[in-house]
């Protein structure tokens, strides 16, 4: 439900409107070197406001650890971090009740917990909540580095990076945005996750396999719509000698990456690259059409409040963040994985 992993498990709560909101990360080693600073770079490429086409709301996002750490390093408990929600408008969901937005939760969250959900900025469903995943990103990475070193000390430390590649389907972003600006409504965008000096053998087939374990927990970051690996669709166009990636060496390399890095589900030590689809904001001042669930009628209606232009802006770091995730609780199972030695 609201957990994900086996030996780095990540459990996230709160609302957008709330109080705060939160994680809890269970598994991760005593010993880790960690302060709030370790958290400002990460947390300050998430936030909106900054760039255009994102929501003007602002928070200060300041992690408040709440167990877990003492003298800043982790203790091998529960690492449990919360952030405040000191800027909100509540107002302007109670107005728009009445009229669930098309292409949120609005709908079948209430259906489905009998109108008990927080529904004020979409509550639990809330792009609010990315916050703790990228405090997770923060700490895995770091686990990452530290794993790799313990290992082998020669090998350079795993790195995550993802980018923008289009928005609105042009790869000049500024252009993609304009079109968004121009029609006055919101607009989707394409991301890539490229990970690096990945070590070969990691997943386990079949439903842990990487890419299982990856696509399930991209499709976590609201918005998401897609994702593919290596070549992805482009694999349906191509013959098998073409997509297949010869191995030219005894450490696996190949000549070619369409599989993206990963090979019956096992990491194989090349590039890991996959890309996702982020729709289009949901939440867009264009005026649209909607069941007005108290009058039974269908009605025009435009959304208020403050809203991303363009929310694929906001998610490489959120990416970066589960796939450090994913690859921490990976590479902590390799560690504790018997084998018999002949």
């Amino acid at each position: 439900m609201n957990s994900f992993g086996r030996l780095f498990r990540v459990h996230i709560f709160g609302e957008s409107h709330g109080e705060s909101v939160g994680v809890c990360m269970d598994g991760v080693p005593a010993g880790l070197s960690l302060s709030t600073e370790d958290f400002l770079e990460d947390i300050e490429r998430r936030k909106g406001g900054t760039q255009k086409g994102t929501t003007p709301r602002q928070e200060s996002d300041l992690p408040i650890f709440k167990s877990g750490l003492f003298n800043n390093k982790t203790t091998g408990a529960p690492l449990t971090i919360i952030f405040d929600n000191n800027n909100t408008r509540s107002g302007d969901y109670a107005k728009q009740r009445s009229v669930p937005r098309p292409g949120h939760a609005d709908f079948v969250a209430s259906k489905k917990f009998g109108g008990f959900e927080d529904y004020r900025g979409g509550g639990h469903f809330s792009g609010r909540l990315t916050v703790c995943l990228v405090a997770v990103g923060v700490v895995a990475k770091k686990l990452l580095a530290q794993i790799t070193g313990e290992q082998n000390t020669s090998v350079a430390g795993i790195t995550v990076k993802s980018s923008i590649l289009e928005i609105g389907g042009e790869q000049d972003l500024e252009k993609g945005l304009q079109k968004a600006i121009d029609a006055k409504d919101s607009i989707g965008g394409i991301v890539e996750c490229r990970v690096n000096n990945l070590p070969l053998g990691l997943g386990e087939p079949f439903f842990d396999s990487a890419e299982s374990l990856l696509a399930h927990a991209v499709f976590a970051i609201p918005a998401v719509k897609g994702v593919e690996f290596g070549a992805g669709f482009n694999a349906a166009k191509m013959f098998g000698t073409e997509h297949n990636d010869a191995i030219i060496d005894a450490s696996g390399k190949t000549k070619t990456n369409h599989a993206g890095g990963i090979v019956g589900g096992i990491t194989n030590g090349n590039e890991l690259v996959f890309r996702i689809v982020v729709k289009p904001t949901s939440s867009t001042p264009k005026e649209q059409q909607t069941l007005n669930w108290e009058t039974n009628q269908i009605e025009s209606f435009s959304v208020k409040g403050r809203h991303d232009l363009c929310i694929a802006l906001r998610v490489p770091v959120v990416l970066e963040a589960v796939t450090a995730m994913v690859l921490a609780d990976l590479m902590l199972l390799e560690q504790h994985t018997p084998r018999i030695l002949s």
